[in-house]
């Protein structure tokens, strides 16, 4: 597959994900998508290497094939462990991608898309979606932000003059373990199951039963004292003009944001307004000002 990297517009962008890979191509000047090269595949993550790039390579070529322009680059919002910058998979241990670490994905990537290498740039997946909310979204209207991500992770950056940053407050100590493990689903449904000893798939099923179940409105309200008291803590550090909060955990913000609003004033707190479409806009925005791409320089 050839790319052409004279085109200063389109990159091609992709968020990585345990189950499945998203894949597009962003107009960089419009901050957009463009919708007729969007494509979700689902992928095997414990499968072959091969298979799991065979998978990732559908998408791509899916997405090139679509693009109504030249390609000049691939942004990439990746999960961690991993070596952002040279491109290499130290994910082991989560159940996840095992058959990859240690590889150079930054290289196979180059070889199969013919791009130059220096071209394709990794982003940590947490912070590539809050960048793309600073970019288009939620945050857009702000210029000191920290944004964070609730899923089956706790995700965070912080954002200054449109530049974001990944901070990792989900490896920080709290309590008696660190905050991924009590800002993500796992804690809802451990929590879940001690108060009710009954087990249930999600947050999503958690909150439809918040209706009129009383252990899983405490649940909630729970999560909603515990998220405030570590931000109490964390965010003055920055001391930020907004909040943003993304992730599929925030689709059930009815449950837990209004205390958070009450009690983190003056800090405005927003929700993430893009879905998926922020991390495929923050990976390709690798490539604003100052991350210029490279030209005529040889592959690897």
């Amino acid at each position: 597959m050839q790319i052409n990297e004279a085109s200063p517009t389109y990159i091609l962008t992709t968020d990585i994900g345990g189950t499945h890979i998203t894949s597009a191509i962003c107009n960089l000047e419009l901050k957009m998508i463009i919708p007729e090269s969007l494509i979700r595949v689902e992928v095997f993550s414990k499968d072959t290497a091969d298979h799991i790039f065979a998978a990732w390579n559908m998408a791509f070529r899916h997405s090139v094939a679509n693009s109504p322009g030249a390609v000049m680059g691939m942004g990439v919002a990746m999960p961690g462990p991993f070596d952002y910058e040279n491109g290499i998979s130290y994910i082991k241990g989560l159940d996840k991608y095992e058959s990859i670490y240690g590889l150079n994905i930054k290289k196979q990537f180059a070889e199969s898309l013919n791009l130059n290498s220096l071209n394709i740039r990794f982003r940590n997946d947490a912070e590539s979606t809050i960048a793309g909310e600073i970019i288009a979204g939620a945050g857009q209207k702000y210029n000191d932000v920290v944004g964070i991500t609730l899923g089956t992770g706790f995700g965070s950056a912080f954002s200054k003059n449109k530049i974001t940053r990944d901070i990792n407050w989900g490896s920080d100590k709290y309590k008696n373990s660190i905050a991924d493990d009590y800002f993500s689903t796992r804690w809802f449904l451990t929590r879940y199951h001690e108060l009710s000893e009954s087990f249930i798939p999600g947050v999503k099923e958690l909150a439809i039963l918040a209706e009129n179940d009383g252990n899983a409105i405490k649940v909630f309200n729970e999560f909603a004292v515990e998220l405030n008291a570590f931000l109490k803590q964390k965010l003055p550090v920055f001391s930020p003009q907004a909040l943003v909060i993304c992730g599929n955990i925030a689709k059930a913000n009815h449950l837990f944001l209004p205390y958070l609003k009450e009690n983190l004033s003056p800090v405005i707190v927003e929700l993430g307004q893009l879905g998926e479409h922020a991390s495929l806009l923050g990976a390709a925005s690798l490539f604003e000002t100052p991350f210029n791409v490279v030209v005529n320089t040889s592959v690897n």
